[in-house]
């Protein structure tokens, strides 16, 4: 993920950075499934969409902390 990428995705909204989670999941279920199937040789696609996912779910907490503070 570039910096651009991942500056634009603190813009959005906790729901937003949600189903940006859940279409990355359905890609990375798709890799492996063409990974298994012998269709797919870069298996570091897998590992870099795992890496995103991970960066955006650190992203919903740390946007749900804040609003937690704010709600306080």
């Amino acid at each position: 993920m570039k910096k651009k990428d991942f500056e634009s995705l603190k813009e959005k909204n906790i729901s937003d950075l949600k189903k940006t989670v859940f279409d990355k999941k359905k890609e990375i279920s798709l890799l492996f499934a063409k990974t298994k199937a012998g269709q797919e040789k870069n298996t570091s696609k897998m590992r870099n969409i795992k890496r995103e996912i991970a960066r955006i779910l650190t992203l919903i907490t740390e946007k749900e902390i804040i609003e937690k503070e704010k709600n306080k």
